[in-house]
């Protein structure tokens, strides 16, 4: 199998249409709740990557590290403090390959921000 794509992530919301708006708001989400057909649940989508907002439990709060692209990661942090995010680590080098940085999302997630710096 060479397909290794990212077919779904989940990040555990504490209140999911907060969280839903904070990353519509921050990355140009499209967001579609589900609890009109009975789920607790609420799903997104970016291009063609698929994910979804289940509620936090005890198993799910703070797992897993997804890194988003970022064409400014410095105006991302300030913008992500802004909608009630916290910065966990400033925009940091990979030497020649990448800038990357670290933020808490409202829930308390642990996510992060990565430019390459070349695509060959």
């Amino acid at each position: 199998m060479n397909n290794r794509s990212i077919a779904h992530i989940e990040i555990p919301a504490k209140g999911r249409a907060d969280l839903a708006k904070f990353y519509a708001e921050m990355f140009g989400w499209k967001i579609q709740p589900m609890d009109d057909k009975g789920m607790a649940y609420t799903v997104w989508q970016s291009g063609n990557m698929r994910g979804g907002f289940p509620d936090v439990d005890d198993e799910n709060q703070g797992k897993g590290l997804i890194y988003i692209e970022s064409d400014d990661i410095e105006a991302d942090l300030k913008k992500i403090e802004a909608k009630g995010g916290k910065t966990l680590k400033g925009k940091t080098e990979i030497p020649a390959v990448a800038w990357y940085a670290l933020f808490a999302d409202p829930t308390g997630n642990r996510m992060g921000l990565y430019t390459v710096l070349h695509r060959d």
